[in-house]
């Protein structure tokens, strides 16, 4: 049995042990209901090749994570684990923590009497080693994951909660959009995948009912099809998926949304893609400081670039341009003044003014997960063609599958070589874990 296999075990165990409990309401037992931990041992630290994206350590020593629902990231452990033992010499187990599980994040125990187990905590709910905390990395034992395990328990839950599909089916290549237009090309464009044959994936999930963020999983047997997600409207709800969602490890995520255009030389339908981020959203900074750049990730600018270029052939050099994008947390950014909109854009080189953009590249650079954005110009408010229903419908109409294709080609070409987002450019300089 591998050690992965034995987190799986464990944890399994300790939820028939849960459930065994809660059913006899003994809450003696329950203190046995524990996550389980893998514990890594670096026993000899040496210099390892220095294009490695990740599992290598500063030093020889202790490195362990309680984890939760191993089985959901199963692939995920066990490429991080054949790493760190391919780059070092270190003893590795699975044994059990002895932090409990709160019987709330335990399936099969909904609706049950829970008077008098262990309730979920905010205590232990957060995000201190994702963000570098002195605390986290100074102790005898150094962290191997980025999240606690309730951490990951309520992401997981909160996931199913928004999206209204439990998380298992959740693919490692994300889009986001805004639009049911977006989530209806691309369920048209699966459901006819599905049939072709020689096509990898094997079985769409879609939302049954409303719900805030409905979600399409594109599976496939590895867990790396397409997932894409109708985020809605503003970088609140940007940062709240993204923080879920980053628990399961994605390989990417990217965003199709609509933006306004700032140039004046630019058409309805133009497409940008974004190279640089002005956080005007303001829903990071107290993660991410203002003057921390957030830097494209060049290895996803290549993949949409050759994407549109597939897409829209000759058409490609007119239509679309890189460019920054500025995001912010006011729909009607534009209903100012001429001087103030010349105070808020002066010294600006942005091309082009989103909600979404800038939460999900500021909060993939955060989560080390690889992010990219891809806009069609749907209004030029600064230049007398505002947004206007008979003209949005227009260029909704003419508009949608070009760019949802454009996305889907982009995460099938990354797919097929993942080795190129293995990316050192998102690891931290100073409080960073072993694992991607």
């Amino acid at each position: 049995m591998d050690v992965v296999e034995k987190l799986i075990e464990l944890y399994d165990a300790s939820c028939t042990r849960a459930r065994e409990a809660v059913s006899a309401g003994n809450r003696d037992d329950y203190a046995a209901v524990r996550y389980p931990q893998l514990v890594v041992d670096v026993t000899q630290w040496a210099p390892i090749d220095r294009t490695e994206p990740f599992c290598y350590v500063e030093s020889a020593g202790r490195y362990a994570s309680a984890l939760s629902r191993p089985r959901l990231i199963a692939g995920y452990l066990r490429e991080m684990v054949a790493r760190l033992q391919k780059n070092y010499s270190c003893e590795v187990r699975a044994e059990y923590s002895d932090i409990v599980i709160p019987p709330a994040y335990i399936d099969g125990l909904e609706g049950a009497e829970l008077t008098g187990f262990p309730a979920p905590t905010l205590d232990d709910v957060d995000d201190g080693i994702i963000d570098g905390k002195w605390e986290e990395f100074h102790g005898e034992e150094k962290p191997l994951f980025h999240f606690t395990p309730q951490r990951f328990d309520i992401a997981c839950k909160r996931i199913e909660h928004y999206t209204g599909i439990g998380c298992e089916g959740v693919q490692t290549f994300i889009l986001f959009t805004n639009y049911d237009m977006h989530t209806s090309e691309f369920e048209k464009w699966a459901r006819a995948e599905l049939e072709r044959p020689g096509t990898r994936y094997v079985k769409l999930n879609t939302p049954v009912g409303k719900h805030q963020f409905p979600r399409y999983d594109l599976i496939t047997e590895k867990g790396d099809g397409i997932t894409m997600i109708n985020i809605g409207v503003g970088p609140s709800n940007a940062k709240t998926i993204t923080d879920c969602l980053a628990v399961l490890r994605p390989e990417v995520w990217v965003m199709i949304g609509h933006c306004a255009g700032l140039d004046g030389r630019m058409r309805i339908g133009d497409l940008i893609l974004g190279n640089a981020y002005q956080r005007k959203d303001y829903i990071l900074d107290d993660r991410i400081p203002a003057d921390i750049p957030i830097p494209a990730v060049p290895e996803v600018q290549r993949a949409l670039e050759r994407a549109v270029a597939d897409v829209y052939g000759d058409e490609k050099s007119q239509l679309m341009r890189t460019g920054t994008v500025l995001s912010t947390g006011d729909r009607n950014w534009e209903w100012h003044t001429p001087h103030t909109m010349w105070e808020t854009l002066r010294g600006s080189t942005a091309v082009a003014v989103d909600m979404e953009s800038c939460a999900l590249a500021a909060n993939g650079y955060r989560y080390r997960v690889p992010y990219g954005t891809l806009l069609s110009v749907s209004d030029l408010p600064l230049h007398a063609v505002p947004k206007l229903p008979a003209g949005a419908q227009a260029f909704y109409s003419s508009s949608k599958e070009a760019h949802v294709m454009c996305a889907v080609r982009a995460m099938e070409a990354l797919a097929a070589n993942v080795e190129k987002l293995r990316t050192r450019k998102l690891r931290k300089t100073i409080g960073e874990v072993p694992f991607r």
